[in-house]
């Protein structure tokens, strides 16, 4: 089971990883910093970063 990175890791877009996209890099910062809400919280957070990714990989899928 994958988890988000703690709130205190952050994801440098300029790392090197030419494969790196704004929306997914977005939805993973989104559920690294839910980690700190209360677990009811956090729902939301999990839910909008499935469909962001879920819409970035159907964009993917049709080119």
């Amino acid at each position: 089971m994958l988890r988000p990175a703690p709130p205190d890791q952050e994801i440098d877009p300029d790392d090197g990883d030419d494969a790196r996209h704004p929306a997914v890099d977005a939805a993973l910062r989104a559920l690294a910093n839910a980690v700190a809400l209360a677990p009811a919280d956090q729902i939301a957070h999990y839910e909008a970063a499935y469909q962001t990714l879920r819409e970035t990989l159907a964009t993917i899928d049709q080119t």
